[in-house]
């Protein structure tokens, strides 16, 4: 295992270098920049203003040096200046939004096992039941509405008309520490947790009816039943292990997509996080940010396919990485 996990980690270093020529020619590919952008809405200011500050910024100088310089930098954690927030620190702007979009993430994960796993696992045991069809149709339903639309209706309802959970932010009162801190905050992710989790929710809810279906079809289950072992033992020691491969691999992906995914549900609860901090430095071109939180991404998908893989051969005996 530990060569394994040696070896993977030396693959990332081409599968980065990849990562980082892709993040950056799309940025390039991109049209126009913050400064473009900002003669546009200030056509007062003498053209020969923007003209400098790009030479002073590099922005003119040859691709494959505009490359190394960044490369060069985000290898050392240093993503450079915001061109749009008052010359910020790149690191810094992340740094402050990184936090709220992780918590946000792992929340709506965690409901999303809580919630879509035993259902799951419940539907199929009791195949054609009441249940099973309400978690079919749910499943359909939740695949289907986007994210920003679920979340209107959960803010209409649950915030405006019932008032049971805020409709925006992280914390209502500013200053609170400890214990107060940590129930406030959970407070404000409720909503913008649950809307993230809908559609992995109903994902893993369907994955794992099928999977287990089709796990206690198998002769080893029916063999085991023959011995006399008893139902708690064949679900819990032979049938969750195999249903749960392809649950782990979708894990793998689900790190990624769900800060990724953050970004409109965190535009429509304005919750600042990367979503909110992505979307506003993609409206103003202001392609360090953009660079910086894309390569971000990237790399949580890499490391998360990792511990998928890791995660295969805990709960599966019989995968070895020799």
């Amino acid at each position: 295992m530990y060569k394994y996990i040696i070896r993977r980690i030396l693959i990332f270093i081409p599968m980065l270098f990849c990562l980082t020529v892709i993040v950056f020619g799309l940025a390039l590919a991109a049209p126009g920049d913050a400064l473009s952008g900002q003669e546009l809405s200030d056509p007062n200011v003498d053209p020969e203003v923007y003209a400098e500050q790009r030479e002073a910024l590099g922005l003119n100088d040859p691709i494959p040096v505009q490359y190394w310089r960044w490369v060069s930098s985000a290898a050392q954690g240093d993503f450079g200046d915001s061109l749009v927030f008052n010359g910020r620190s790149v690191s810094e702007l992340i740094e402050a939004r990184f936090l709220n979009t992780l918590y946000l993430g792992l929340f709506s994960l965690a409901i999303t096992i809580i919630v879509g796993i035993p259902i799951g696992i419940y539907s199929a045991r009791n195949p054609y039941s009441l249940l099973d069809y309400s978690a079919t149709g749910f499943g359909f339903l939740g695949l289907a509405i986007p994210n920003f639309f679920f979340g209107l209706i959960a803010i209409y309802l649950l915030s405006i008309n019932l008032g049971w959970f805020p409709a925006q932010g992280t914390l209502s009162t500013p200053g609170l520490t400890g214990f107060e801190a940590f129930m406030d905050r959970m407070h404000h992710m409720v909503l913008p947790g649950i809307t993230l989790g809908l559609a992995g929710t109903a994902t893993y809810m369907r994955y794992m009816r099928s999977e287990v279906l089709d796990v206690l079809g198998s002769d080893y289950i029916r063999t085991a039943r023959a011995k006399g072992m008893t139902d708690r033992n064949v679900l819990y020691k032979h049938t969750l292990r195999n249903a749960l491969i392809p649950i782990i691999t979708i894990m793998g992906f689900e790190v990624g997509v769900l800060l990724s995914g953050a970004v409109i549900t965190e535009q429509v609860f304005q919750y600042p996080g990367l979503g909110t901090l992505f979307l506003s430095s993609v409206t103003n071109r202001d392609f360090p940010v953009v660079m910086a939180i894309a390569l971000i991404l990237g790399i949580l998908i890499l490391v998360g396919n990792l511990l998928a893989d890791i995660f295969y051969s805990i709960i599966d005996p019989r995968i070895r990485y020799d």
